[in-house]
């Protein structure tokens, strides 16, 4: 079991360059930004078409199917699974509540006792019984059985105890495509920018709240440490993982306390193991002079929009365009 090739968190793919990997790190955190806003209070056609549109980038980006295929087929059985628990759940339209009391006791016990009069009973000797009253009658017990003048059904599918309304299946479309947008968006952004890039592109976009007397550059500089202790926190507790395999322990000989003990031993092991990681960077950064992030600033890539980039913000533009068109709920 390799955490750090099956988790994407912190994953970042070198080779081979793609041309998402040469975009502008502002630009793409722009798109991703758009990605996580465009799905709210959209229509469930653009929220699938959001979907596509990763598909179709990931694709065209000629990123290695190795990297993305486990990834993408998890997260799109999970959002097929909870597509078909939404879509087959009562939608809650059907549900009527009613006050146990009434809202005035007081005046509903004081109202006279009114009783319901009963129908009286027809004779065959009573004209209207023999009249257009009964066909009347009979008439408008079979509206029901006319045909539509449209196809709109608010119940599509209906065998035994199934039933998929229009309701349950938007709710069902919604909750799964946001899944799915919200997480490999953010994936396919990891994927394709460095964590310097990220932090750079960032600490540009926030120059304006230096007035406001921010410490931005160590803000930048926190964000930077943590991105890259990340990949060390998956592989300090892969190398545990090893560990216990080797030594073959056998759980059910120790029982529930015995399990807890270990687990908490390892948790312990786990944290000294960080702290020691996290003082061991700490210790190189004061040797090379990183005594102050605004005295030992490094510039990692300089940031400059080129032809792709003014490309990739008018398809942004375009994007936009389509949500304010194509996108609002109906």
């Amino acid at each position: 079991m390799d955490l750090l090739r099956s988790l994407p968190i912190g994953l970042y793919i070198e080779q081979p360059v793609t041309w998402l990997h040469r975009l502008d790190p502002r630009v793409k955190l722009a798109w991703l930004l758009s990605f996580l806003v465009a799905p709210l209070l959209a229509s469930p056609l653009w929220r699938l078409m959001l979907v596509g549109l990763l598909i179709g980038l990931t694709l065209v980006a000629a990123i290695p199917p190795r990297v993305w295929r486990q990834q993408m087929g998890l997260l799109l059985s999970l959002s097929i699974l909870v597509l078909l628990i939404t879509a087959v759940m009562p939608d809650g339209l059907a549900t009527s509540s009613q006050p146990r009391l009434p809202a005035d006791e007081l005046a509903f016990a004081q109202q006279p006792n009114l009783s319901v009069a009963k129908p009286a009973r027809r004779s065959w000797s009573d004209f209207k019984f023999w009249s257009g009253d009964q066909e009347a009658s009979a008439s408008s017990s079979d509206l029901s059985n006319l045909p539509q003048p449209t196809d709109y059904r608010y119940i599509l599918f209906k065998q035994g105890p199934i039933t998929v309304t229009r309701r349950s299946l938007e709710l069902g479309i919604r909750t799964s495509t946001v899944l799915f947008t919200l997480i490999y968006s953010t994936n396919l952004y990891l994927l394709t920018t460095a964590p310097e890039e990220i932090t750079t592109g960032l600490e540009r976009l926030m120059q304006p709240l230096r007035r406001f007397n921010w410490p931005i550059t160590e803000i930048i500089l926190t964000l930077t440490l943590s991105l890259r202790f990340l990949p060390l926190v998956l592989e300090e507790i892969q190398n545990l993982i090893r560990s216990v395999r080797t030594r073959a322990i056998n759980w059910k000989k120790l029982g529930i306390r015995g399990a807890i003990k270990v687990w908490f031993m390892l948790a312990d092991r786990l944290l000294a193991n960080l702290f020691l990681r996290a003082e061991q960077i700490a210790s190189a950064m004061q040797v090379r002079g990183f005594t102050s992030p605004n005295q030992h600033q490094v510039q990692w890539n300089p940031l400059r929009l080129r032809l792709g980039d003014w490309i990739a913000l008018s398809a942004l533009a375009l994007f936009w365009g389509g949500r304010l068109w194509l996108g609002n709920i109906e």
